[in-house]
């Protein structure tokens, strides 16, 4: 009989019942080896289609491993349509970012090179590794796709007429109050670097009619704190915490 599921696993294969799972080597060196997951233990399983699943130990050696889905747990609950916009700071506040918007619910995260972002560069594959894994911690059933660094101007020369911007402006009123008078649907928080946006960008941003300007309060937040606040407002308003 299987044991309570006490770990959550992100396995890019179908879930089914009686579906069998197979594990690569770095999977199941982590359950056998590291969490000692013996046969006939429970493990919980998603992959972003099929909501959760409910899996028994087939197999298990240092080096593979087969799981069997017994029972769906969970159906599939996708994030609202919200992407987040940020510019990379830091290597370690970049990875909070990451994890804290897959645990608040975004739906993709976009980074972007702005003229006063320090970081030129991002490692993706890394960066959805700590999506992922934030994903299996917090119970979500998808992991939001993670997309390459792009220089703000390139990610909003072609910006979808119908995806509003939350542009977390200090310099402007309450973000609660101006969100209380938006409409749900396709939206995106932009999360500016460490010293703001440039002339240039700002004058950008605010002739985009699908820009939505709002502060995030009286004090100057760091950008990995914006981001949170930002996050937690918007769910607040208009996600599926409201």
């Amino acid at each position: 009989m299987m044991t309570d599921a006490k770990i959550r696993l992100y396995v890019d294969h179908p879930l089914a019942g009686g579906q069998s799972v197979p594990l690569d080597a770095d999977q199941a060196l982590y359950l056998f080896s590291v969490m000692r997951l013996q046969r006939g233990d429970a493990v919980l399983l998603f992959n972003g289609r099929d909501g959760e699943w409910r899996a028994e130990v087939a197999e298990a050696t240092k080096r593979r491993g087969v799981l069997i889905c017994r029972s769906q747990t969970r159906p599939l609950s996708p994030s609202p349509d919200l992407w987040l916009l940020f510019a990379p700071v830091k290597k370690a506040e970049t990875v909070f970012i990451v994890e804290k918007a897959v645990e608040l619910g975004v739906a993709r995260l976009c980074p972007v090179q702005t003229a006063r972002t320090n970081a030129d560069r991002l490692n993706r594959d890394r960066m959805q590794a700590n999506a992922r894994e934030a994903a299996e911690q917090c119970g979500a059933t998808v992991v939001p796709e993670v997309e390459d660094l792009l220089p703000l101007e390139r990610r909003l020369a072609d910006w979808p007429a119908e995806r509003r911007i939350l542009w977390c402006n200090e310099a402007l009123a309450g973000a609660a109050t101006v969100l209380a008078g938006q409409a749900r649907g396709p939206w995106a928080i932009l999360i500016g670097p460490e010293g703001g946006f440039s002339p240039a960008e700002a004058a950008r941003l605010a002739a985009m009619p699908q820009v939505v300007q709002a502060s995030l309060g009286p004090r100057i937040l760091r950008a990995e704190t914006a981001a949170v606040a930002a996050l937690t407002l918007w769910q607040s308003a208009l996600g599926d915490w409201a």
